[in-house]
């Protein structure tokens, strides 16, 4: 695929999915040591979407965890994101086992998708005050990723994203991802959600029904596109 800037042709760069090509003789462009084209004060890093992961809910189809999760990406789409979801069945996998080799194909997507992710919304329902047994193990096979470069979720903003059927329950579990998050050396977005499904959040087709409730969807994926690692 190529493009034309000024009287320079460029081709797309399968590594970075921006044009590449010879330098443009105006002052705007620059290269970066890869060849990648940039406007000046872009990087490369900046350039390329933002991929952002939605990993919890239940195993109830359509679940209130499993929309409000959707709901950031869905702001973090609009914002030029490209995500993906892992939600109920997606995450029922076997228990973690830290000595098995062999994984799922299931589980091999989820960690392949984590290890490629600039950013991850965890959402869980509080079952007894805290993270659920099919979210926390899903959460172990971040362990896959501690040999990494980058291991765990090291540099990575983290939205955190609790439901119950009160606030004491849904306080407790957000609480507990966060410290989580912290665990995987991940940054905990600085604003936690913690969602009392007492009241209907969302319809059947899954529209959020509450106004306030969805601008703290955009506020958490505004969070998300904005962070820049320390690393």
């Amino acid at each position: 695929m190529k493009k034309a800037i000024g009287a320079v042709d460029l081709k797309l760069c399968s590594a970075r999915g921006i044009f590449v090509g010879a330098m443009p003789n105006f002052a705007r462009w620059r290269q970066c040591p890869l060849g990648c084209l940039l406007r000046r004060g872009e990087t490369a890093m900046s350039r390329r979407a933002k991929f952002i992961v939605g990993l919890g809910g239940a195993l109830t189809a359509n679940s209130t965890t499993e929309r409000a999760i959707a709901r950031v990406l869905a702001h973090a789409e609009g914002r030029g994101a490209r995500t993906a979801l892992f939600a109920g069945r997606d995450i029922d996998l076997p228990m973690y086992a830290p000595g098995e080799a062999n994984r799922t194909q299931a589980a091999e997507r989820m960690v392949a998708a984590l290890r490629r992710a600039d950013g991850v919304v965890i959402g869980s329902p509080g079952y007894h005050g805290s993270v659920s047994g099919l979210v926390k193990n899903a959460l172990d096979y971040v362990e896959d990723l501690a040999r990494d470069s980058r291991p765990y979720f090291t540099g990575r903003p983290i939205a955190c994203v609790a439901t119950g059927a009160g606030w004491q329950g849904a306080n407790m579990t957000l609480q507990a991802l966060r410290s989580i998050a912290h665990a995987l050396r991940g940054w905990p977005t600085s604003l936690g959600l913690a969602l009392n499904t007492r009241d209907p959040l969302f319809d059947k087709e899954g529209t959020c029904l509450a106004a306030e409730a969805d601008a703290q969807f955009g506020l958490v994926a505004d969070q998300l596109m904005g962070f820049s690692s320390p690393h």
